[in-house]
């Protein structure tokens, strides 16, 4: 499994979890999240120590940043999914959909440097793997839907956007 791979998992879960616990801060979040991420990771390494824990500490700030950036632009990314999950209100749908589009609509945006398919893929197989494949199938409709609708290309990053802050 790819480090960004396993960063969406932990974003996805934290959102999720967020939804449910509300923390006084996003920090405090992410510092209990994490403290319960170690004690399951607890597990003897497959990859030298040293190497694990660079992967670990790139994957980690890699999913701190998809959630900070779902939660601080939460207000354009939400009507945005509604505007195209037909007679879907995004209140409806189910927390692990609705968290994975809500990753791969910020990574569309807001990530220039990551491919709109690449975003969409990974959501899918969040749904797929946290929900269930007719999740899969409703995600993949409605974050194809809005790819169409962007001004950007679909397989590569977005070359005439400005870079991302810490992706120069």
């Amino acid at each position: 499994m790819g480090i960004r791979h396993e960063a969406r998992e932990w974003a996805l879960q934290f959102l999720f979890q967020s939804e449910f616990n509300r923390e006084e801060s996003v920090d405090e979040g992410f510092k209990l999240f994490w403290e319960h991420q170690n004690e399951e990771a607890a597990a003897p390494p497959s990859r030298p120590p040293a190497k694990e824990d660079r992967m670990r500490a790139k994957a980690r700030q890699f999913a701190e940043e998809l959630a900070r950036g779902v939660i601080a632009h939460h207000q354009e990314i939400d009507p945005l999914i509604s505007k195209y999950a037909e007679n879907w209100e995004i209140d409806r749908m189910g927390t692990v959909d609705r968290n994975a589009m809500r990753i791969a609509v910020f990574e569309m945006l807001y990530r220039n440097d990551i491919p709109p398919v690449v975003s969409i893929n990974e959501a899918v197989e969040l749904a797929k793997s946290y929900s269930s494949v007719e999740s899969g199938k409703f995600v993949n409709g409605i974050l194809d839907r809005i790819r169409k609708g962007l001004d950007r290309p679909a397989r590569g990053p977005n070359a005439s956007a400005e870079p991302v802050e810490g992706q120069e």
